[in-house]
């Protein structure tokens, strides 16, 4: 990473500042801007990334089932995504080294392998789940889904296996960027206003109450929202883009944005999937969705919605496989950094190439049930999410490892046991169903 140097200075004079190999700033703003620039990029791409293929079918689904109804949800959520990835942050900065890496040093062997295998096991099935995007997408836009599925794995591979990270996260960058045609696909479906204000603002409950399929629903939406890789995940890249301590604050306003961001793109997933609803357009995908809307909404908006989920799958295969990559190397003691050549790294980029071409081939296997997976998998985020979150608390209240400035603080914990403890909640709820699936009686049951 580029770093800004500020030469020493007498008293009461005022230096301008100069980027290494750039030219004189001095503008406060734009040194300011400037830093940001340098600094800004893992909390964007961890956000965004999170709209992946998986939460393009969980927040469309919810649209296309409920409305704008659980458009609350989402505004909760936000300050949730921020607190945990903020507490992300300061912990990758002050260690400087990997979330999994951390966890070994101060749990021990055997609680760093359980989170790792946890980690492992939701990354591999939620990969899964991005492909069966790719191969929902191409088939609507008439491309077999063999050389769909196919282009996107060669793709993936090719914007890691180039030993730079600032080329990567450029490209990923402009990724994230290209989710902002979600709004623009939002306005031109001329949504209700009023009432996503009110949904938004005040939590309501869809025609026919608490359901199983609604409880489903919000632990799915949860379970997108906040998962498991992206702790691994942000605390990594920031070890390897070798962020520092003056960094804090830049990379915490990137990581506010970066939720900003991605919380307002979730809600109009939703809104398209509420257009589908109003015009009782039935639901079995994104993909089928956007085809049976295309005679009422025309053929851009059409191919848009195929072209984002493409792009969701690309933006969340590209973070979660790093994120496995990186906490492996990280436990094995193996190099693990975009920085490195491949012949530098072989064990780091071997296993992003095995997990990428491994779920890329199960999707492939004929009839499988791709939607009921994509949605699965984001409940099984949601169950796991509490144990990983636990150790996250914990590490940052250890200020022997992290020092007064990095450690939370008491307010900091407070809110973070509230999440803690509603997320468990949730999960119990889930569990709950599953072993007594007449516990919310009036609904429909069955899966969704």
């Amino acid at each position: 990473m580029a770093k800004l140097f500020i030469p020493e200075a007498t008293a009461g004079i005022k230096v301008p500042v100069v980027p290494r190999g750039g030219r004189v700033v001095r503008s406060k703003w734009a040194h300011h801007l400037l830093t940001f620039l340098m600094v800004s990029g893992p909390g964007l791409i961890v956000m965004e990334a999170d709209n992946d293929a998986g939460a393009v079918s969980t927040y469309v689904q919810a649209g296309a089932q409920y409305g704008t109804h659980l458009l609350w949800l989402l505004l909760f959520l936000l300050p949730c995504t921020y607190f945990i990835q903020e507490m992300v942050v300061r912990l990758g900065i002050a260690t400087g080294k990997g979330h999994a890496a951390m966890i070994y040093r101060r749990f021990g062997r055997w609680w760093g392998l359980f989170s790792l295998l946890d980690l492992q096991l939701v990354n591999f099935l939620t990969l899964v789940t991005e492909f069966a995007a790719v191969d929902l997408a191409t088939r609507q836009l008439a491309v077999p889904p063999q050389l769909g599925v196919f282009l996107a794995a060669a793709g993936l591979m090719a914007i890691v296996l180039t030993g730079s990270y600032r080329r990567w996260e450029r490209v990923v960058v402009a990724l994230c960027l290209l989710d902002a045609a979600w709004i623009a696909i939002a306005l031109l479906l001329r949504p209700p206003v009023s009432e996503i204000v009110h949904n938004t603002l005040i939590p309501t409950m869809p025609a026919g109450g608490l359901t199983p399929n609604l409880v489903f629903l919000v632990i799915a939406i949860v379970g997108t929202t906040i998962a498991p890789w992206q702790l691994f995940f942000q605390q990594s890249c920031i070890a390897d883009k070798r962020l520092r301590s003056s960094d804090v604050k830049w990379a915490q306003v990137d990581t506010l944005l970066g939720a900003c961001f991605t919380i307002v793109v979730a809600g109009c997933m939703m809104i398209a999937g509420n257009y589908a609803l109003a015009h009782g357009i039935p639901f079995r995908d994104p993909a089928q969705m956007a085809h049976e809307m295309a005679h009422l909404t025309g053929p851009w908006i059409r191919a848009g919605i195929l072209i984002l989920m493409i792009n969701a799958a690309i933006l969340g295969s590209t973070a979660i496989s790093l994120s496995s990559s990186w906490a492996y190397g990280e436990v094995k003691g193996w190099p693990h950094s975009l920085q490195l050549k491949v012949k530098q790294a072989p064990g780091f980029y071997g296993i992003y190439v095995l997990c990428v071409a491994a779920t890329a081939a199960i999707v492939l296997i004929p009839r499988a049930p791709l939607q009921l997976i994509i949605l699965s998998v984001q409940v099984l985020a949601g169950i796991i999410l509490p144990p990983a979150i636990i150790f996250l608390q914990l590490l940052l209240n250890d200020k022997e490892l992290l020092g007064e400035k990095y450690a939370n603080k008491r307010w900091n914990n407070v809110v973070n046991w509230m999440m803690i403890i509603i997320l468990f909640a949730l999960s119990l709820v889930l569990a709950a169903q599953v072993v007594a699936p007449n516990l919310f009686p009036g609904g429909r049951q069955g899966g969704i």
